[in-house]
């Protein structure tokens, strides 16, 4: 089966976006705007994300009117958007809007990713979420050389010790990469 992982950079101080819900923060980071080989699961078969970072994305990009760039992130991958809103789909992209549960979802992501993994992308509430369903087996953090003042936070649940097991701690370029698997409530 698949993995789930939530991937994501972060403020020192745990945030994933400033408080404009902009990431222009680690874009200035030496390697931020474009993250070295590793810094993010390129073989993921299927993304997924809140419909917050979808927006940004569309935005920051102008991907409507160059629906071209949405290549240059997605691929051709299959992107689950988790929302409530009605939003605009770049010319050519395979976006699936989901309403509701991440459990009720599920089924469709799984078969979407086949034998691949899937990518949360973000927020970190749609990983909390994850969580919640007991279906994220991994966490990878890119910690960035910045303190933000307020924003959206990496992962706005409580997740005790127990239920994380560091894989690795590395550094790349400027950032500390930090992968730890993710403890289902009932494992040993």
């Amino acid at each position: 089966m698949a993995k789930i992982l939530f991937d994501t950079a972060t403020s020192l101080n745990g945030w994933i976006a400033d408080e404009d819900n902009s990431l222009d923060w680690l874009f200035a980071v030496d390697g931020g705007e474009h993250p070295d080989e590793g810094l993010f699961p390129s073989e993921a078969s299927v993304l997924v994300e809140g419909s917050t970072t979808y927006a940004w994305v569309l935005a920051q990009e102008d991907i409507l009117a160059h629906p071209e760039k949405w290549q240059n992130f997605h691929g051709d991958k299959p992107t689950f958007v988790f929302t409530t809103r009605d939003l605009p789909v770049p010319e050519g992209a395979d976006v699936r809007f989901v309403s509701g549960s991440v459990a009720d979802a599920l089924p469709a992501i799984r078969e979407a990713a086949g034998d691949g993994d899937v990518w949360v992308v973000g927020g970190g509430d749609l990983a909390g979420q994850f969580i919640d369903a007991g279906a994220l087996d991994e966490i990878a953090i890119s910690v960035a050389p910045v303190a933000l003042t307020g924003g959206a936070p990496l992962l706005p649940r409580r997740l005790e010790s127990d239920r994380l097991r560091l894989v690795s701690a590395t550094a790349v370029g400027q950032f500390a990469r930090l992968v730890y698997a993710v403890r289902s409530v009932d494992s040993d």
